[in-house]
């Protein structure tokens, strides 16, 4: 009989639009979660409800995780410190989130022989000049210094950790690297841009543009995202590799704030803020960033549906209805 799917950081954003869809799928879902920068709201919904349960703790807990790692069928490991904002204001705890937590769930795995989607992120690539970013490519990053690349040097630890514990002990791993996911429920505290504009322009602000405003980026729709993440897991060519999940649409930071002000009616400015007044100095971003999807398609057959414009509005509509979180 089925014990059901885990889900480490399942009251975030991401984790909880994962959790919907497992339960849609039938599938009996706990959530693992300490409620750092996740919010019990996000699941609200589903607590009390038969097929979910809600646990609220750390994965720096290795007896706690090692504990419900043994009780599920598999594990999709989503915990982690996000936000440029945060990695920026905390780097230690980024590193030790990060690390920490997924060689708990990892050695907990190993140990139940259990499978495991671990997410990583397009931070990964670095500062590389090589569009699209394949999940075979060289990755760049600046030095150690800079606080900027302590983020992405954590996933990819985390992503080397997962496959080498997968040649060790056969444990089944994939690593999906997300690539700017938005929608519903995402929150603009840690720095994430999109809903960020959203709420300025809702509430008549400025919207306010970090750098140059010509950096461009590829955002995805929650909605998207989230199935092909069991999609992955469940597809016996996936075992071992890192695969991209995301949109290939690109825009450049302006031309975002200028959609986020069309969508919403709203009489907002745009207004550029030097990146040394927004983040410490010796701050760095990158130019671009835009995913192959090549493999993605090949074993899933992922294509993303949802634009760029749908998905602002969507986000829109939610924190009309009180249904968004953006603060």
């Amino acid at each position: 009989m089925s014990r059901g799917d885990l889900i480490t950081g399942g009251a975030g954003f991401i984790g909880s639009h994962l959790a919907d869809e497992l339960v849609r799928r039938g599938r009996s879902v706990t959530v693992l979660d300490d409620l750092s920068t996740g919010r019990a709201s996000n699941i609200a919904h589903l607590v009390g409800t038969p097929p979910f349960e809600f646990v609220e703790g750390s994965v720096t807990d290795a007896p706690l995780v090692r504990d419900l790692v043994a009780s599920h069928d598999r594990v999709f490991h989503l915990a982690a410190a996000v936000g440029v904002r945060l990695v920026i204001d905390q780097p230690v705890q980024t590193i030790e989130t990060n690390v920490g937590g997924a060689s708990n769930v990892m050695a907990a795995a190993a140990g139940a022989g259990t499978p495991v989607l671990v997410a990583s992120t397009s931070e990964a690539y670095g500062k590389s000049a090589a569009l699209p970013f394949r999940e075979d490519a060289d990755v760049v990053l600046g030095p150690t210094s800079r606080r900027r690349w302590a983020y992405a040097s954590s996933k990819l630890l985390d992503e080397f950790l997962a496959l080498a514990h997968r040649i060790e002990s056969g444990t089944r791993v994939v690593i999906a690297r997300l690539f700017n996911t938005i929608g519903p429920r995402q929150t603009g505290t840690y720095g994430m841009v999109v809903p960020r504009f959203v709420t300025q322009a809702m509430e008549g602000d400025p919207l306010t543009v970090y750098g140059p405003g010509t950096q461009r980026r590829c955002f995805s729709d929650v909605a998207d995202v989230v199935p092909a993440m069991p999609d992955l897991l469940e597809c016996p060519g996936a075992d071992g590799e890192v695969v991209n999940i995301g949109n290939t649409e690109s825009i450049s930071i302006e031309d975002l704030a200028k959609l986020v002000v069309e969508v919403t009616g709203s009489r907002s400015e745009i207004v550029r803020v030097p990146y040394d007044e927004a983040y410490p100095a010796g701050f760095e971003d990158m130019e671009a960033r835009t995913p192959d999807l090549s493999r993605a398609r090949r074993l899933i057959g992922f294509a993303p549906r949802i634009t760029l414009r749908e998905s602002v509005e969507r986000i829109w509509r939610a924190l009309k209805n009180g249904n968004g979180i953006a603060e």
